[in-house]
């Protein structure tokens, strides 16, 4: 008995699986295959977000599948597909923006702030160096010299 409920929870659990669907597609050429393989790696799938096209099951991303697709049987190359994905749905759809006025901040920001927390660092230790020489506790050389003698005085007496 214990196994029929396990079989039946294990099957209700896979349910799901098995509703996910599958894209099958029949190319001319072998290389179409490869290049639709690379294409729906490279852009991201507009409702998941953080999922390329070929992974995601949305609706949409089931829709730009197809798209490229039938953009492969027409002939066009990938920059086309790419530059057509791009038109229709913003930078935001590729991995990879291209380097624009649009996307400079993406593609230098994260280069920007670490450069910007090296020179902050920078500045706070040098800050601080000059604060502990300017400390009245430090004594000057002459001052150095006179304590040493007064104690090499009181060690001989």
């Amino acid at each position: 008995m214990k196994r029929w409920i396990a079989a039946a929870v294990l099957g209700l659990s896979l349910a799901g699986v098995a509703h996910a669907a599958i894209d099958t597609y029949e190319f001319a050429k072998e290389g179409d295959r490869e290049r639709f393989r690379e294409l729906t790696k490279e852009l991201r799938c507009p409702k998941c977000q953080n999922q390329d096209i070929a992974d995601s099951n949305a609706p949409i991303a089931a829709d730009l599948r197809k798209e490229i697709f039938r953009m492969l049987g027409e002939g066009k190359d990938n920059q086309q597909i790419i530059d057509f994905m791009v038109d229709r749905y913003g930078d935001f759809v590729r991995y990879k923006p291209a380097l624009n006025a649009k996307t400079a901040l993406l593609w230098f920001g994260p280069a920007g702030l670490l450069l910007g927390g090296v020179v902050l660092i920078a500045v706070i230790v040098r800050r601080r160096r000059v604060q502990r020489a300017d400390i009245p506790g430090t004594l000057s050389l002459d001052e150095r010299e006179r304590l040493d003698h007064l104690l090499d005085k009181t060690k001989n007496d």
